[in-house]
C-alpha cells in the first residue's frame, strides 16, 4: 500500500486520461477539461501539472488528487486512499457539451434546519466534535443531486455557502468562500478546514480570539485582509500542504506574528485526526490545562 504522500504524487492527469477524461486545453503547467464533477458547455475544470493540483471554477473547490476522488467516488478519505493504492478505477462518463442555457448545477440546496439527524451527530462524534460545539456552528443541510436527495453537516461561509460534510461525502454550496469569526480581539486561529476548527473548540470549550476558516487553501487570499488586521495569527494547518499556506501567510502578512501551530499534532495529518487519537486513548489524554490556548 502506497502512503499518502505517495498517492498525492499520482498525475491527476494520468489518472483523468484512464477514465477517458482529456483536456481541451493544454500546455506543460496545466489543462483545461469538462468537469468530471457535473455537467457543462465551457471548461473550467483546472489541472495544474506542476503542483499536481485541481480546481474546479464552477464550484468554487478543488485539492488534491485524494480531494477529486472523494468527490468522484463519493467516498469518505479512507476509501479514496485504498481505491488510489490499490489502482482500482471505476467506469465514468465523458461530459458531453451542452447546449446553451447550461443546466442548473447538479448539487442543489433544498433547505437548512438545527443540526440533529442522528446519522449526522453520530458522524461528528466519530470525530471527536464535541455536540454542543456542533450544534452550536454547524446546521443540518438538505440539498438533491440529480434528482435525489441527501442530507450533510453543513458549515457556513461569509459569502453563504455551506461545507458540506458527512460519513460518505464531501463536498459544498457555491459560493466557496472563507468562515470568519470576529470577537474583536487582536489575536486570531486560522484553520484549514472546519473540522480542525471544531476540533480546537471541542479541546478548549470557547473562543476568545478572533477566528478563520479557510474552507479551502485556495482561499488564502480571501482571508488576507481579515487575518493581517491581527498583530498575532495562530497557524493551524494540515501537515502537508499546509505548510506552504503557512509559508504564504507569513510573506502576506509581515507585520502579524504568525505562530505555526502544526508542531502540536506533528505526528498527524491534522488537528483533527491528532484530537481523535488523544480520545482513543484516554490514559494519555492531556489535562484540561494542557490544551492549546495561546
Amino acid at each position: 500500500m502506497k502512503t499518502i504522500q505517495a498517492i498525492k504524487r499520482l498525475p491527476i492527469r494520468t489518472y483523468l486520461a484512464e477514465r477517458g477524461l482529456h483536456p481541451t486545453k493544454d500546455n506543460s503547467r496545466y489543462g483545461l477539461y469538462l468537469s468530471p464533477l457535473r455537467k457543462e458547455h465551457t471548461p473550467s475544470f483546472k489541472v495544474d501539472y506542476v503542483q499536481n493540483l485541481w480546481y474546479d471554477f464552477g464550484l468554487g473547490a478543488g485539492g488534491s488528487i485524494i480531494d477529486l476522488v472523494m468527490q468522484l467516488e463519493r467516498c469518505d478519505f479512507a476509501q479514496a486512499l485504498r481505491l488510489l493504492g490499490s489502482g482500482e478505477r471505476t467506469p465514468m462518463v465523458v461530459p458531453v457539451p451542452l447546449s446553451v442555457p447550461p443546466t442548473v448545477p447538479a448539487l442543489r440546496l433544498l433547505f437548512d434546519i438545527p443540526l440533529r439527524h442522528p446519522a449526522l451527530v453520530g458522524y461528528l462524534s466519530s470525530r471527536g466534535i464535541d455536540p454542543i460545539i456542533a450544534s452550536a456552528c454547524c446546521r443540518e443541510v438538505h440539498y438533491a443531486v440529480g434528482g435525489r436527495n441527501y442530507f450533510a453537516v453543513g458549515f457556513r461561509n461569509d459569502a453563504g455557502g455551506w461545507e458540506l460534510r458527512s460519513e460518505r461525502f464531501k463536498g459544498c454550496v457555491s459560493p466557496k468562500h472563507i468562515t470568519t469569526i470576529d470577537n474583536r480581539s487582536d489575536t486570531v486561529v486560522a484553520f484549514e478546514g472546519f473540522m480542525d476548527f471544531l476540533s480546537y473548540l471541542s479541546m478548549e470549550k470557547q473562543l476568545q480570539a478572533d477566528a478563520a476558516v479557510l474552507n479551502s487553501v485556495v482561499n488564502l487570499p480571501k482571508a488576507i485582509p481579515f487575518l493581517d488586521r491581527h498583530a498575532m495569527i495562530h497557524a493551524f494547518f494540515d501537515n502537508d500542504a499546509g505548510r506552504k499556506t503557512t509559508a504564504e501567510l507569513k510573506r502576506r502578512c509581515p507585520n502579524s506574528s504568525v505562530i505555526d501551530r502544526s508542531h502540536l499534532y506533528r505526528e498527524h495529518k491534522d488537528l483533527n485526526e491528532y484530537w481523535q487519537t488523544k480520545l482513543s486513548r484516554p490514559h494519555i489524554a492531556p489535562k484540561r490545562k494542557q490544551g492549546m490556548k495561546m
